[in-house]
């Protein structure tokens, strides 16, 4: 299976689509820019992507948001959140990622960045970045209480596997969408958070193709 040096490759890959591999996951018909009928600009915000090696297997860590948060409350997420005036959008990663999950910014190696890309409903720009447990092996969290539900490990093979992945319709705002979905138990990773779990796994296909 893939390691961390397939993982490095994988986010250098010249004149990769980063585009159509989001859009693999991309629920329904969304922007994909942001309109221009609306005012100001859109929020910034950066998460990360932390990868670590559990028997032998790389696997990434989510999160379940509250359920009573203001934004994308209950839904499976990367750590990450709104960028401060005076920090860098990776900054902005790993301080939320600790403020999170409690891993501090020295505990990471940053292998790279994933393409950027804009959530309609609250009109957020997301920039997504991939980062490597320095320990190698499981590190050790800690849930913020307040934002918080849950910390979700999900093997990358389990995540990569093509049962996983599930099309359904959803009633979204009084319409039906055609909604793809990872199926990781109970839990739905869909929205952003797929988008970006799938430009990764089709950079790390297409450098396993060409070994």
């Amino acid at each position: 299976m893939y390691t961390v040096d397939d993982v490095r490759r994988a986010l250098q890959i010249p004149d990769f689509d980063a585009q159509a591999a989001q859009a693999k996951m991309m629920p329904g018909v969304r922007p994909r820019q942001r309109p221009d009928n609306l005012n100001g600009q859109a929020r910034l915000g950066g998460v990360l992507a932390l990868l670590y090696c559990a028997n032998d297997t790389l696997t990434v860590v989510l999160t379940r948001r509250r359920d009573d948060l203001n934004s994308h409350a209950g839904q499976i997420s990367f750590p990450g959140g709104r960028k401060e005036a005076a920090e860098t959008l990776l900054t902005t990663a790993l301080r939320e990622t600790e403020e999170e999950i409690g891993i501090l910014p020295t505990q990471v190696e940053v292998l790279g960045p994933l393409a950027s890309l804009y959530i309609p409903p609250s009109d957020y720009e997301v920039h997504p970045f991939v980062a490597w447990s320095l320990a190698g092996k499981r590190p050790s969290f800690s849930a913020s209480k307040d934002e918080v539900a849950e910390i979700l490990e999900v093997p990358l093979r389990k995540l990569m596997h093509p049962a996983t992945r599930i099309e359904a319709p959803w009633d979204f705002r009084g319409h039906e969408v055609i909604i793809p979905y990872y199926a990781v138990g109970e839990h739905k990773v869909w929205g952003a958070t797929a988008m970006m779990l799938s430009e990764l796994f089709e950079r790390l296909r297409a450098v396993s193709a060409h070994i």
